[in-house]
């Protein structure tokens, strides 16, 4: 690569660094995964730089990048989580509403395959076209929507899962506490 080019693509990654960055957080749920996963991506598209005749294209180009790294990763991971009728509690670490919403919306992602997490990023987070996305995918603009509408119709059937299950928790807890109200009161009367 020519000495020009190296300090063309330096100032794009200066220029493009942070919302590259976001985007790779929305990819990967773990910030230091998002950060390995860009300079994965950045690394690969160092090596290709000269080949993008249309600089304005780069985002996208890295994009999909980070979308193919990352599905490798996720294809390449070992399956050392084990399933459990019950989830876990999530962690709310300053304790505001957009926080935990926030949380609670990362975590329902994994739910989905790579490519619907892919498409619901693109088309919800970046806010790209459907047209944008399928370039972006390599895929038509008609597998963009219709998995886009399986993957949301999955996220909702999620999101309704879990708000059962934490209102049955509440039902069992009230019953509970209940039960040992009226057998308090049995023995204050005896």
């Amino acid at each position: 690569m020519a000495h020009g080019e190296v300090l063309e693509f330096e100032e794009y990654v200066r220029n493009r660094q942070e919302a590259l960055l976001r985007s790779a957080r929305r990819l990967v749920p773990d910030p230091i995964d998002a950060q390995d996963l860009l300079q994965t991506a950045l690394v690969r598209t160092y090596g290709r730089w000269d080949g993008i005749a249309d600089k304005s294209l780069a985002d996208a180009y890295l994009r999909r990048v980070m979308i193919n790294t990352r599905t490798e990763w996720w294809r390449a991971r070992k399956l050392e989580e084990v399933p459990t009728e019950q989830l876990p509690d999530a962690s709310v670490e300053d304790g505001s509403e957009q926080r935990a919403d926030r949380a609670l919306l990362m975590d329902v992602l994994k739910v989905l395959a790579p490519k619907q997490r892919s498409v619901v990023v693109l088309r919800h987070w970046e806010q790209m076209s459907t047209e944008e996305t399928a370039a972006a995918l390599g895929m038509s603009a008609g597998t963009v929507k219709s998995t886009l509408h399986r993957a949301l119709a999955r996220l909702r059937q999620e999101l309704e899962s879990r708000d059962l299950d934490a209102r049955a928790l509440e039902r069992a807890e009230v019953r509970r506490e209940r039960a040992g109200d009226d057998r308090g009161q049995e023995r204050c009367a005896a």
